[in-house]
């Protein structure tokens, strides 16, 4: 597993609303593998109906994960 995806899941362990994110990543079948940009992912979390708090927790990962690139 590339990408966001993959850079997610390391935090599947932590105890914050980041690791809350990777492990409802992990635990969906249906979370995308690509293609990798935030809009994937808004997408996928709206149309799962996830809360604005969520939709935020996300923003911010993206932020992490793509000043780490």
């Amino acid at each position: 597993m590339a990408g966001f995806s993959g850079w997610l899941a390391q935090f599947t362990q932590v105890n914050s609303a980041l690791g809350d994110l990777a492990r409802d990543a992990a635990a969906d079948p249906y979370w995308p593998e690509g293609p990798d940009d935030l809009e994937t992912y808004t997408d996928h979390l709206e149309g799962a109906g996830a809360s604005e708090a969520a939709l935020d927790v996300l923003s911010d990962a993206w932020a992490r994960y793509t000043a780490g690139i």
